[in-house]
């Protein structure tokens, strides 16, 4: 079954999915860990774990080889980033091929200008409606995979307002898009509006102090979304952890100790040395010694 066959399922299922962000294979991997049946490789962690805010100055070769390293190293589906799909509709053509060659099971790409900024940030501009459909049609139409999953993005709402972000919504599922993502509605009313508005499923963006209230995860599916990602979760996380790690260690000149202490061997196990030991017990000189017996 492919990622894009597997993430299907999934969204046809009568209950929420949940993809919290990783910007890199270590926290794709906790997000494994910890239960969750989907990942979401967030553009703005990627671009921060580069050394840059999202402003769009990470490139589509950047984004694509995050999202085959993080397919890598995990057995449950990554939903990816495409940004705008790096130009028009023939540049989105590309992208959403090198996504599916990477193991991405789907992606979204937006209607904002290039180059774009995070959803949440003021200053945004999108493209016409034309231009962001016939980007939508040429992914949906040249998708590697007849079962990779396409997300379309609005940012509408900040620029043009909610009957526009909801209008792009509906005819980016008529344009071929599997699922309809508008981007950072700006009350509670709108958030719960929306499933109700577009015409197929939906995906909400959970961030927290951005420009949508913050959410219980169990209102956003009762609401109606079968989608929600949090892109910002750990790496915010990490940001504040250590942050204050690092400034613990100033002050008490002493390696902190965390809330989960790990030895050395659970780090490792937390990154796949179990699985890495068993090839080498395989096939390994301990297993030619035994074949020899």
């Amino acid at each position: 079954m492919s990622a894009g066959t597997e993430l299907r399922r999934m969204l046809a299922e009568d209950r929420l999915l949940v993809a919290p962000g990783a910007y890199d294979c270590i926290t794709a991997r906790l997000i494994g860990r910890a239960g969750f049946r989907a990942v979401y490789m967030t553009g703005a962690g990627t671009s921060a774990s580069l050394g840059f805010p999202d402003y769009g100055l990470v490139t589509m070769s950047e984004m694509v080889d995050n999202a085959r390293r993080i397919a890598g190293v995990v057995q449950i589906p990554v939903i990816a980033d495409a940004d705008t799909g790096y130009g028009n509709e023939l540049n989105a053509v590309r992208t959403v091929q090198a996504y599916g060659w990477a193991g991405v099971a789907g992606v979204h790409i937006e209607d904002q200008t290039f180059p774009k900024r995070c959803g949440h940030l003021a200053g945004k501009e999108v493209v016409p409606r034309a231009d962001y459909l016939a980007k939508i049609r040429a992914a949906a139409g040249e998708r590697p995979d007849p079962d990779f999953v396409i997300i379309a993005r609005t940012d509408a709402r900040a620029v043009l307002g909610f009957e526009e972000a909801i209008e792009r919504a509906n005819r980016s599922l008529e344009a071929g898009a599997d699922v309809a993502f508008v981007e950072a509605p700006e009350s509670m009313e709108e958030v719960e509006a929306v499933p109700r508005l577009v015409n197929g499923p939906c995906l909400l963006n959970v961030v927290r102090r951005g420009r949508t209230p913050d959410l219980d995860l169990r209102d956003v599916e009762r609401f109606g979304y079968r989608l929600a990602i949090l892109p910002g979760l750990l790496l915010a996380t990490m940001l504040s952890s250590g942050t204050e790690v690092l400034e613990e260690l100033k002050e008490s000149h002493r390696h902190p100790v965390q809330r989960q202490d790990f030895d050395v061997r659970e780090r490792f196990g937390l990154l796949g040395a179990p699985e890495w030991d068993a090839v080498a017990e395989r096939y390994g000189k301990a297993a030619e010694e035994r074949a020899a017996r």
